[in-house]
């Protein structure tokens, strides 16, 4: 048999169920590989106590023949934005470092009804805000994957962010799958750097009550895991109403894993002219027309759209998300929770608990955003923005009429050392280029790694469906996975 970290969330419930090993076997097997990684510095907190009780619980429910959960004894890392009662939920932040809330995230909770098992909390950019999980007040997390050749052989190379803990854990193997978010790619964009599958759904599908916010109209909660089939096993675990969320969505939660039925004939994928841009690298353009040919060999009928506003996508994003930020971490002052720096005043205060709190990315963005937001710039720049937010989401609208999913890639390039783009926030910022465009639209979003660079790193391939379309985007999703064949591993 495999090493049971080697087995996928449907192959480990299937050996489960069958009792080939016990779930305190399996979450064992994972705590080992854990120490042995701790250089990734992928946990942030590891909860050894509380992941042996809640294995032992699973065990017990399938020793008395309880009916287990659809994730009963799967050992997952979760993102250290969501609270989780009595561990660690800093954001990846010093102003919240230490903060163990009193109550359970919704998504986190639904994880545990379902019968999984809480590896620890992982490591992630400040409050989100990165695409390379280089601001965490932690430290960088690094990728598992190595190149082989090029000016980053040997280096150390970024996982992307914002979720990169989540996808470096769960690409080592030392979590079965993990949670992230998503705002502007931070699931899906990682997934592709560490060569595994990040799922972002429909914005509502998910609770994001208990989720620290970076930008509230666009966050939303995620799954990342080594397959498919996977990503729609934790999304019906994690999806669903909930009151307590004013943006989720009263919609039942459907089966995915019965939509992957691996058959996409007559399915019309839609090709868009926009996401051919200058620059971008010969081996994506590439691996672009490889999952095109795939997915029409497959049967899906090739379609060319266009998108005409997926230009302005990215300026727009960093004006709404950065205005959403500033207002959301206005809560962080010293005051009520968190870190606090007594100053010889209140607002003295509050200057030096957000100057000492907060790293410099999560200013850059707070400043950025209180000047969109301020008086005579407000027209001028966020209204503009929501304005092009809402062209974007019509381009998308007026596409379904001619497809069914759109293939783009995931990123313009493989994963890069760690250091570079630091002084350049721009070119920080042009990793989110092709997986924007879908959260400002609100749409679901699946990355599935399809292939690997010249210097031997993963790539991947992004397929986007209407809203709610979850079904038909893991049906889409599933085909390319097979028909890629990937099982390189770092």
């Amino acid at each position: 048999m495999a090493a049971l970290t080697d087995l996928t969330i449907a192959e480990a419930g299937a050996g489960l169920a069958s009792g080939e090993f016990t779930a305190r076997e399996l979450t064992d097997a994972y705590l080992s590989a854990m120490e042995g990684a701790r250089d990734l510095n992928a946990y942030i907190a590891e909860t050894p106590e509380q992941a042996r009780s809640m294995a032992d619980a699973s065990d017990a429910r399938r020793a008395k023949g309880a009916a287990a959960g659809p994730l009963d004894g799967i050992p997952l890392a979760i993102k250290d934005l969501f609270c989780t009662e009595g561990v660690l939920s800093s954001a990846g932040s010093h102003i919240l470092e230490g903060f163990a809330p009193p109550y359970e995230s919704t998504v986190t909770q639904q994880l545990w009804d379902a019968g999984a098992v809480m590896l620890g909390k992982v490591n992630m950019d400040e409050f989100a805000m990165g695409s390379a999980n280089v601001t965490s007040h932690y430290g960088p997390t690094l990728n598992p994957w190595k190149a082989a050749s090029g000016d980053a052989a040997g280096r150390d190379l970024v996982p992307g962010g914002s979720s990169g803990g989540s996808a470096s854990a769960v690409a080592a193997r030392i979590a079965a799958g993990a949670t992230g978010t998503d705002t502007g790619g931070s699931i899906r964009q990682p997934g592709a750097f560490c060569g595994i599958v990040g799922m972002k759904p429909t914005y509502g599908r998910c609770s994001r009550w208990g989720i620290i916010a970076f930008a509230s109209s666009l966050d939303q909660a995620g799954p990342l895991t080594h397959t498919v089939q996977d990503a729609a096993l934790m999304l019906g675990a994690m999806a669903g109403f909930d009151p307590k969320d004013s943006t989720s969505v009263d919609l039942p939660v459907p089966d995915y894993t019965a939509a992957m039925t691996g058959d996409i004939r007559g399915l019309r994928v839609g090709v868009p002219a926009e996401y051919r841009m200058d620059g971008t690298p010969a081996e994506i353009e590439t691996l672009w027309q490889t999952g095109i040919d795939r997915l029409r060999d497959a049967g899906a009928e090739i379609v060319d759209i266009s998108l005409p506003h997926t230009k302005y996508a990215l300026p727009a994003y960093y004006i709404v998300a950065p205005a959403e930020a500033s207002s959301n971490l206005a809560r962080y002052d010293g005051v009520r929770y968190g870190l606090r720096v007594e100053g010889e005043n209140l607002i003295d205060t509050y200057e030096r608990t957000r100057a000492e709190g907060f790293g410099d990315e999560v200013q850059r963005r707070v400043m950025i955003g209180t000047y969109v937001l301020s008086a005579g710039y407000y027209d001028a720049y966020y209204l503009k923005a929501q304005r092009v937010r809402t062209r974007i989401a019509d381009d998308f609208r007026a596409a379904w009429d001619s497809c069914d999913v759109i293939l783009t890639p995931t990123t313009p390039s493989a994963a890069f050392a760690i250091g570079e783009k630091m002084d350049d926030p721009i070119a920080m910022y042009l990793n989110d280029i092709f997986t924007v465009p879908a959260s400002m639209a609100g749409l679901p979003a699946i990355s599935v790694p399809a292939g690997l660079s010249g210097d031997g790193l993963p790539l991947g391939l992004h397929l986007i469906a209407p809203a709610f379309g979850e079904e038909t985007l893991f049906r889409a999703a599933g085909v390319l996975e097979d028909a890629d064949g990937f099982d390189a591993r770092p």
